[in-house]
């Protein structure tokens, strides 16, 4: 946690969607293949029905000079245009029926300073070419873009290869033929359209929280044991139900501390939270109580004065070992003051652990509000505890003891399926419900 402090720091980003510039006189132009471009890029659009051999060109107006993009993809079928942010003017859009190889498009904000034009086409298509050209009266700034059916271009690919076959006979050297799909100002446009994403292969490249479970026990330690229920069974099986439910939101990386009958070291169970950067940890037991009557569960966190000692204990470790011995030379040669630097980013420590207690409060909250409703709580079950697996100031911990096995019916309850599907799934609501809370989202 020191040592990733200092790239720890929020920003705010602001992503708006708005259609930009007001719509402007028709500069779409459709053009048969054999047509060369005409001159004037001001020619109102063809209605002539689409044929293989359609291109059809898009005009944007532009209030000056800007970096553009230019690319093609596919499934579903489109054309992306990206600038640098600057006014626009666009041409009307098709109502209801194709324009040459256009169904439709839209212009919007991708970020604070680049403006994104999305065209919807009939088919697969290639940017023939992409280019900034004065208009007509020489005062204006206008992005003409080209584009041709991916069929047009490949077989007159394969009409030139023939020719060259042929004219290989009278000649050993031909030289190569220019490519005419170019991007204009960014460069070529390759060949074929870009493959969209999956939506597996989009959910992979997303962030997602990494929650770790922590079943208790394990090995030879077998914890709490009473009327047929063995607590490192029941909290495995319960662990692994919790993973799967959690994994199958594909909102989440989750990891267990042990996946099968073995005793991980209570220091190790934290470690591995912390190595894999956990940004919540839920440790499953399960309760024991002399007295046959007590059951339900119980939801602990830290306690107040245990995290307030390491409170105290991380922001010494920070004074005195945040900097390097070379980074205090620098600091000194530089005129600057280590003490206080250490300082602020002892600071720095201490509201981090203050944000991981709140984050934790919240956790505990909505853990007891959702699991009370599929299974009884104790009387008072938000309780606080030094337990080792909750001493860490890296991520909100919570430790959940599910139910009695002293009590005949709440052992009954761990070893049923029933009551496990119903218990995790409170669980995972709770987790959910969690990450929707603004604090929740601040980063870690």
């Amino acid at each position: 946690m020191v040592h990733d402090l200092q790239r720890r720091i929020s920003r705010a980003v602001i992503i708006a969607l708005a259609i930009v510039g007001a719509p402007a006189s028709v500069y779409a132009q459709t053009l048969a293949a054999a047509t060369p471009p005409q001159d004037s890029v001001r020619a109102p659009i063809s209605k002539a029905a689409p044929t293989p051999q359609l291109r059809t060109r898009f005009v944007v107006g532009l209030e000056k000079q800007a970096d553009f993009e230019v690319f093609s993809l596919n499934n579903p079928n489109r054309v992306i245009i990206e600038l640098a942010d600057t006014k626009l003017k666009l041409p009307a859009r098709p109502r209801g029926k194709a324009i040459g190889l256009i169904e439709d498009f839209r212009a919007g904000l991708s970020a604070a300073d680049r403006t994104r034009i999305v065209i919807n086409v009939t088919e697969p298509v290639v940017v023939s070419s992409a280019q900034i050209q004065k208009g007509k009266n020489g005062n204006k700034n206008l992005l003409v873009v080209e584009i041709a059916p991916f069929g047009l271009i490949t077989n007159s690919i394969g009409s030139t290869g023939n020719k060259n076959k042929k004219a290989k006979k009278s000649s050993k050297k031909q030289p190569f033929a220019k490519p005419t799909y170019a991007l204009g100002a960014i460069g070529l446009q390759p060949p074929l359209p870009r493959p969209a994403l999956s939506p597996g292969a989009r959910a992979q490249k997303t962030f997602k929280p990494v929650i770790v479970i922590d079943p208790g026990h394990g090995g030879h330690d077998t914890g709490a044991k009473k009327n047929g229920a063995v607590e490192k069974e029941v909290v495995l099986a319960f662990g692994k139900l919790l993973r799967e439910k959690l994994e199958k939101s594909g909102r989440y990386r989750v990891l267990m501390t042990r996946e099968t009958d073995v005793f991980v070291p209570l220091g190790d169970r934290v470690k591995f939270g912390e190595k894999n950067k956990a940004n919540l940890f839920i440790a499953v037991h399960c309760d024991y109580a002399s007295r046959a009557g007590a059951n339900g569960a119980t939801i602990y966190s830290l306690r107040s004065s245990t995290a307030k000692s390491l409170k105290n204990s991380a922001k010494k470790k920070v004074a005195s070992k945040v900097l390097s011995s070379e980074q205090v030379e620098s600091v000194k040669k530089a005129s600057g003051n280590v003490d206080m630097i250490n300082q602020i980013l002892s600071d720095l420590a201490s509201r981090e652990l203050d944000a991981t207690r709140d984050r934790t409060s919240v956790l505990a909250r909505s853990v007891i509000k959702m699991m009370g409703e599929s299974t009884k709580l104790r009387s008072d079950p938000d309780k606080q505890a030094g337990f080792r697996v909750l001493k860490t100031a890296q991520f909100p911990s919570i430790l959940i003891e599910l139910a009695y096995v002293t009590n005949e019916q709440d052992a009954a309850n761990l070893q049923s399926d029933t009551w496990r599907n119903k218990v995790s799934d409170s669980i995972l609501t709770a987790v959910e419900n969690y990450f929707t809370n603004q604090l929740a989202q601040l980063p870690m």
